[in-house]
Order: C-alpha cells, then sequence, then structure tokens
C-alpha cells in the first residue's frame, strides 16, 4: 500500500498538476503566437543606463504613458496579480516601456511597491515618443496606444520574442483573440492573464525537462 501511495506522489501527481497547468482555462495546449520576431529593447535604456534584453527571458511588456499619476493603480494590479506570484521564475521579468522626463513619476512608483515586493525583476526602460510609436508599431497589434504613448494593456513575450496572447480556435472549437491583458482589470490579471502565464510557464518547464533527459543519455 505505501508503494502504492508512493507511486501516486511521484508520478501521477505530477502529470495531472502539469496537465492542470499547461491546458488553463483558455483551452489552449500551447499559448499561441500572435506576433512573430517583434525587436528586442536594444535602443532603450533604463536610468542607470543598462540595456535590457528580451530574448531568453519570459517578459511581461507595458508602455506607461505620460501620465504615470493615473497607471499607479494598474502598476500595483500587476505586481500583485502577476509579478509578484512568478517572479522566482528563473527567466521571467516585466519591463515597462516609459517615455523620458518620467524618471522621477516612475521612481515614486518603484519606492511605494518596494515596500511590499522585491523588484529585482522588474524594469523601466525610457525613450522619446516618437521611439516609443515605432517600437509598437512593430508589435502589429489591433490595440493603439493612446495619446500619452501608453496603454493599459500589457503583452507576453516569449523568450524567443514572439508576441503571445490567443489566436484561433481552442480545444472547445471556440474563435478566440487576445492580444493583451488589461491591467486596469484585476479580475481579468487574476483570470486570463494568470492562466495564460501559468500554460507558457508550463511550456518552458516541459522543454526544460526534456532537454535535461536528453543531456543525461547522451552522457
Amino acid at each position: 500500500m505505501k508503494k502504492v501511495f508512493l507511486f501516486v506522489a511521484l508520478f501521477i501527481i505530477p502529470i495531472f498538476a502539469y496537465l492542470f497547468f499547461a491546458s488553463g482555462v483558455n483551452n489552449f495546449v500551447k499559448l499561441p503566437i500572435v506576433t512573430q520576431n517583434i525587436p528586442d529593447l536594444h535602443n532603450f535604456k533604463t536610468q542607470n543606463d543598462s540595456v535590457i534584453h528580451m530574448k531568453n527571458r519570459i517578459t511581461i511588456l507595458g508602455f506607461s504613458g505620460n501620465n504615470i499619476d493615473d497607471i499607479k493603480g494598474n502598476i500595483t494590479n500587476l505586481c500583485h496579480k502577476i509579478y509578484s506570484k512568478n517572479m522566482e521564475f528563473v527567466d521571467f521579468q516585466v519591463v515597462f516601456v516609459s517615455p523620458k522626463g518620467t524618471e522621477d513619476k516612475i521612481n515614486e512608483i518603484i519606492q511605494t511597491l518596494s515596500r511590499d515586493a522585491d523588484l529585482s525583476k522588474w524594469y523601466f526602460v525610457y525613450a522619446s515618443p516618437d521611439e516609443i510609436k515605432n517600437y509598437y508599431a512593430n508589435l502589429n497589434l489591433v490595440g493603439a496606444l493612446d495619446q500619452s504613448n501608453g496603454t493599459s494593456n500589457v503583452f507576453i513575450i516569449d523568450k524567443e520574442l514572439n508576441l503571445r496572447g490567443r489566436k484561433g480556435m481552442n480545444k472547445k472549437g471556440q474563435e478566440e483573440y487576445r492580444e493583451g491583458y488589461n491591467t486596469i482589470s484585476a479580475a481579468d490579471l487574476h483570470n486570463e492573464m494568470s492562466d495564460d502565464v501559468k500554460v507558457i510557464l508550463a511550456e518552458y518547464r516541459l522543454a526544460l525537462k526534456k532537454n535535461n533527459k536528453v543531456e543525461n543519455v547522451t552522457r
């Protein structure tokens, strides 16, 4: 009896857990690609002149716009509902593209969030309005930036620089399209985005396990 229990605990439960997280409420086995090969952030720098790369990272990408006071609640929602729950994943990060001149306001938000969260994987990079518009255009999305060069939506970028979301027919035969996740809505983040982040993280965890098995076999 103990052997049966041990077998279930070690093998059956992890398999069911993976299937649960990998399928998600969105009913896609794998999170679809909305836009392929978007540019990395080579031309944008942090306030400390550091360059942040998205290649080989799972990135939540956002555009803050000029009206920083108006998005404090949005960023707080994202921090609590998505970032804090996933930041322990090694290759996970959040990056916001912000207009130059908003550094002081951004620092106020960072100081506030830092009281309750470790922001070591959350970055703000800065660019001119034209640079932000040109970069956003490369995402080829239906939604547009607002007049402040920002959007309440955030986007999931995979390690190969593909923008992921919901596109095409799901397993229920329903047509779905979702390119971003609205940070205004805590429910949107808690439900749809949380599910989709679980799917993509499970996807990479499974790929890592397969690679490790192949390496062990070939040694």
